[in-house]
This record gives structure tokens, sequence and C-alpha cells, in this order.
């Protein structure tokens, strides 16, 4: 006997609503370098353990009347604003995905459409948690982008195993690459190493590189920040790019050349794993890629930093998850939500100016809400 959707509905909700608990442990935690495990939670003010009727997602924070039990120290409002809206985006793709016809091929829930369900709510989890951190402190932890980044390339890996690569590649439910952007993406995870080996070695210096690392531990929003030569420190990235680049251009080169090479290249690469894992790693440089390059303009251009690392990286996550193309569109779209914000900041003086994060977050939002149609019209512009 079927189980009624609302039931399904309702523990998806409060299973969002739960991860959003855990997401507020990790946005309160991690910027502190504290473990996110232990010790149990306790309030900030007077440091009284918060028992587990006091810490049920959403309701106990209505309960409380948003204040400590022992010591009436206020609850932030973002506790609850964040469970509720981890419960909504996840209820809301559930819906999404196997109650609407906005994406195709994803078939039910126990038929493989769990597998495709999971990638993107770990990267829509991981979105929340580091849009809110950069919205309080300016930052990004990078360790969120690498769980997500590490999530989509073993999803991109597996998921050939739960469900048919063949309808994998149709409807674009996981990143595939082409033998072509294939060689691109291992060229690239080559240069990578050379690069990351150059940083090790100490051949070439970390760009912002200070002996005076931010300290978050008492909750300041803002620290001070000490003087670069934005310029310079900005060569340095461009130095550290230029292996990455310049392997991916020679792999793309030899595959396409050589004959031998050429062969064993497009019967290796297209096999269903490789191809997943070689997309996931594309989406992964493409994402990192477009952020960079705004980063190492603006910065050039204007002789100060422009975005953050931190956007980097959550790019380049949300690539290994959406692929590359989708990426470049959510990369396009994130400035409408800057814009849209701009107008609000100007009709309301008091609105404060936020960080690029969360309007990169939307932007991979919503290109996973319309992710058939935006496939749709890139074809409809590219193959027809």
């Amino acid at each position: 006997m079927a189980v009624p959707d609302w039931i399904w509905f309702g523990f998806i909700f409060a299973f969002g609503c739960c991860i959003g608990s855990f997401l507020n442990v990790v946005i309160y935690r991690l910027p502190r370098d504290e473990s996110l495990i232990k010790p149990p939670s306790a309030c900030p003010a007077c440091g009284s353990g918060i028992s587990f009727y006091d810490n049920i997602p959403l309701v106990s924070w209505l309960m409380l009347g948003a204040k400590c039990r022992h010591c009436k120290a206020p609850i932030s409002p973002r506790y609850f604003i964040v469970e509720l809206l981890t419960g909504l985006i996840f209820v809301g793709m559930f819906f999404m995905f196997f109650n609407t016809d906005l994406r195709a091929g994803v078939g039910t829930f126990p038929q493989g459409g769990w597998f495709i369900y999971l990638t993107s709510i770990i990267l829509l989890a991981s979105l929340i948690a580091a849009s809110a951190i950069d919205l309080q402190l300016c930052v990004i932890p990078l360790s969120i982008c690498w769980f997500a980044t590490a999530a989509g390339l073993i999803g991109s890996g597996l998921g050939v195993f739960i469900i048919d690569p063949a309808i994998i590649r149709s409807y674009a439910l996981l990143p595939s690459a082409s033998a072509k952007t294939g060689s691109l993406a291992a060229g690239a995870a080559v240069g990578l190493v050379i690069s990351w080996g150059l940083l090790i070695t100490g051949l070439l210096k970390r760009s912002y590189d200070s002996e005076d690392p931010q300290d978050f531990s008492q909750g300041q929003e803002e620290a001070i920040e000490p003087t670069f030569n934005h310029r310079l420190e900005i060569c340095r990235e461009i130095i550290f790019l230029l292996p990455i680049i310049i392997c991916s251009l020679a792999a793309c080169w030899l595959t396409r050349e050589n004959p031998l090479i050429r062969v064993w290249w497009l019967d290796f690469s297209q096999q269903p794993v490789i191809a997943g894992l070689l997309g996931s790693l594309w989406g992964y440089f493409v994402g990192c890629g477009l952020i960079w390059f705004a980063r190492i303009l603006g910065t050039l251009g204007f002789g100060k930093e422009a975005m953050g690392l931190g956007d980097v990286h959550l790019m380049g996550a949300a690539g290994t998850v959406i692929g590359a193309g989708l990426t470049v569109v959510a990369f396009f779209i994130a400035p409408f939500f800057g814009l849209a914000w701009a107008g609000l900041r100007a009709l309301f003086k008091k609105t404060r100016q936020i960080p690029y994060g969360p309007f990169l977050s939307l932007g991979v939002l919503t290109v996973m809400i319309l992710h058939d149609r935006i496939l749709d019209y890139l074809y409809a512009i590219f193959y027809y």
C-alpha cells in the first residue's frame, strides 16, 4: 500500500529541520575551530547545557520564547530561520523531483531517484551553512566547500551503479564528461598537483599569507586585516593557476592529435564511472575558474581584493554536483540577486551590504530548480 504524500512531506520536512539544527552547530562552531561533536550544546551566555527537550527543531525556540531557559539570554532568530529554511528547501526539492515535471528522468524515489535527491540536498545544506557564516563573518570555511566537493565527486562516480548511465547522460542527472572535456579536466588535475607542489616546497608563496589570521572566537563580525599589495598578491595566484591552464590545454591537444592516445582515451574516458568523475571534476574547475577570473580582474582593476577564495571553492563545489554548463548559468544569474539586494539597500538606507556567497548560492538553487528548462534553452541555442 502506497504511503500518502503528506506523510512523506512531513517526514522530509522534519528531517530537513533536524539537519538545519546540525547546520546551526556548524555555523557557530566551525569558524571558531571548535569540534562539531563535543561538548554537547550549551548556552553561549551562561554555559548551561541544553536538554534534549530544549533542542527540538523549531518547537523549542518557540516554546522558550527565544530565550535561554536558565539565564533568559536571547537566542538568535538565526537558529529558527536556518532550521525552517532547511526544512522548506528539503521538502521543496523532494516535491519538485517526485511530484512535478520540472526534473525529467529522475524516476521514483526507490528506483534511484533518492540518490539524485541526496546529492542535491547535500550541496544545498552546504550552501546554507556557508552562506550563513558568510553573512555573519564575511568568510566561507573551506572545509564546507571541500565536503560538498567530495560528495559531488563521489556521487558522480557511484551514480552509474544506481541509475542507468544512459539515463544519467540523457537527462543530465549528474555531471558526465565527453572525451574532450574529460581530457581538459584530467590535465587540470595534473596541473593542480603541480601547483600544490610549488606551494608545499615553498617555490611559490601563498597569496594573502598573514601570520595574524582572523580570530572569530569571540564572535566578532570584523577583524583588522593586514596591509597587502593586492596586485602583487593576485599575481601569485595567477602563477598558481598557470600550471593548471597549461596542463589542461596540453592534455586536450595530446588526446586529440596523437592517434594512439586518442583511441585509448576515447575508450577509457567514456567508461561510465570515469566519465562521471571527470564530468564532476570539470564542473569543479569551471566553477572555480569563473569566480577566480572575476577575482583576478577585479583585484587588478580596482587595486583591492575582489571577492574571496571561499567564493571560488563554493562555486567549484557546486560545479561537481550540477555540472560545468549549469555552473556557468548560475554564475550569470547570481548578479541579478545582487542587484535586487542593491535595490533594497537603496530603498531602505539601513540595509547593510552583504558578501557575495549567498548570491552565488541563490544562483545555484535557481538552476537546480529550472534545470531542465535551462538545458532545453541551451540546447536550442547551441545545437539548432
